[in-house]
């Protein structure tokens, strides 16, 4: 994994695709992406069932300095933490039936705040994610091994 390279690709492109072959690869480029993330931006995480989304997130709690534990809030819907140099605001939507549910969380205050949210199964709450937001999917390839993830980066404006 090349940080400078991923980081020239989005900001040359708004896209860039990395390769991990390990867990800790991608706890890393979860760490490079929240060391350079700014406040009010919006993440979101989409792939399947143990690619590693939590894992990353991990990541990226890191770098920006948060130093609890992370864990996925699949029951809770979402998860905050305020000690690193934002907050973040980690939502799993997985559990979520009808995108109306978000409303009883205020999903608005977070979306909209000073902190930054990432937001794992973002596409069952497609129609309230900002248009300006970037997307990250995580693909395993188990012929390239079991560790192996392709993640690809879009910041997207719709």
């Amino acid at each position: 994994m090349n940080r400078d390279k991923i980081l020239a690709e989005l900001e040359q492109s708004g896209r860039a695709a990395a390769e991990t072959f390990s867990p800790e690869e991608t706890f890393l480029l979860g760490k490079m992406l929240g060391e350079s993330c700014l406040p009010g931006e919006i993440y979101t995480l989409t792939g399947d069932l143990g690619v590693g989304k939590t894992l990353l997130t991990k990541g990226f709690a890191e770098g920006l300095g948060i130093r609890e534990p992370v864990n996925s809030p699949t029951f809770t819907i979402l998860q905050i933490y305020e000690e690193g140099r934002m907050p973040l605001y980690h939502f799993d939507v997985y559990r979520i039936g009808d995108v109306e549910e978000m409303d009883e969380i205020g999903w608005g205050d977070y979306f909209y705040g000073e902190g930054v949210c990432l937001i794992e199964w973002a596409d069952l709450i497609a129609e309230i994610v900002p248009k300006q937001h970037t997307r990250l999917t995580i693909r395993k390839d188990l012929e390239k091994g079991f560790d192996y993830r392709e993640i690809e980066i879009q910041r997207l404006h719709r």
